[in-house]
């Protein structure tokens, strides 16, 4: 993780595109800025899947509609507000809050949230490893993620993140301009809805084209289909039905020099465990982030032509 100072107004702000999609329609959507910057240090890409996990978890909530706010604030930390939450240090605070007027959740599940593998979705629908992943980002930011919820009400969820003494950040137009782009056409093979239209979003915007699969067998059969026209295939390792690997070897049957990138959260040894050599194949570790994959992505396609 590489902290460096950036407004929280900025990161708020550049998400909304995003957030829109993953949202929906049924959902009205609401960003709420301060009118000064609040500079902390930060990974943008960690807390931008902070943003993310949190506003998916808010529309979850809202099957029927609804409303989410999410809204920057400064405030103060001090003793007693460290005795209740129990970590924190005293000092100003940037402040995010994600409100939705969902179906709320009971103390019970509140106490147990951030806890690995507690979840409150059904069989198949989650991993419950997302909340505990967004509380480890804000611990990892010397940070605070509070709760409050009532059944029927909604929900709030707000991360204290401690300002900086720096007044520096950068500057993401420069480092967007950065971005390498294209106009070729990639199959995007990805099984978490969310992760799939964040990167289908991040791709459209360095200007490719992009179709969806939303498993293995799926990849395969637009491959099949697409032939002439899909110049790289972007696939996450694990999927199911068909892995990434399982993916890898039926295309290379259907066309042996096809060009593809692998995406996965998992790290190197159980990646190796489950038969799968990094070292031998393009590979970009999630969280994705734009710079690295755009990058990488120039790399395989740029070879293609040489």
């Amino acid at each position: 993780m590489s902290l460096i100072p950036y407004d929280i107004n900025e990161i708020v702000r550049s998400m909304k595109k995003i957030l829109d999609r993953i949202i929906g329609e049924d959902i009205e959507f609401n960003v709420e800025t301060t009118d000064h910057d609040l500079i902390v240090n930060s990974d943008k890409g960690q807390l931008e899947h902070v943003l993310i996990n949190l506003a998916a978890n808010g529309r979850d909530a809202m099957p029927q509609g609804g409303i989410l706010t999410i809204a920057t604030q400064e405030t103060e930390i001090d003793a007693q507000f460290i005795e209740i939450h129990g970590n924190g240090n005293a000092g100003r605070y940037a402040v995010i809050s994600v409100t939705d007027t969902g179906v709320g959740m009971d103390k019970t599940t509140q106490q147990h949230i951030f806890e690995p593998f507690f979840t409150t979705k059904e069989v198949g629908k989650g991993t419950g490893l997302g909340l505990a992943m967004v509380y480890g980002t804000i611990k990892q930011h010397d940070g605070v993620i509070t709760v409050e919820s009532e059944i029927g009400k909604g929900t709030t969820f707000r991360i204290y993140l401690p300002l900086a003494d720096t007044t520096r950040q950068r500057d993401d137009e420069k480092i967007m301009n950065m971005l390498h782009s294209g106009k070729e056409t990639i199959l995007l093979a990805e099984d978490d809805v969310v992760v799939r239209k964040v990167t289908k979003a991040l791709l459209e915007d360095m200007g490719y084209k992009v179709l969806e699969a939303v498993d293995g067998e799926h990849a395969v059969k637009l491959y099949r289909d697409n032939i002439d026209t899909i110049q790289l295939v972007i696939s996450d390792m694990i999927m199911p039905k068909l892995s990434g690997k399982d993916v890898y070897e039926e295309l290379t049957k259907i066309r042996p020099d096809v060009k593809i990138i692998f995406i996965s959260g998992y790290t190197a040894d159980i990646l190796e465990q489950k038969g799968i050599e990094q070292g031998k194949l393009n590979f970009v570790s999630k969280p994705l982030k734009p710079d690295t994959l755009s990058r990488k992505i120039r790399e395989v396609l740029d070879e293609q032509t040489a």
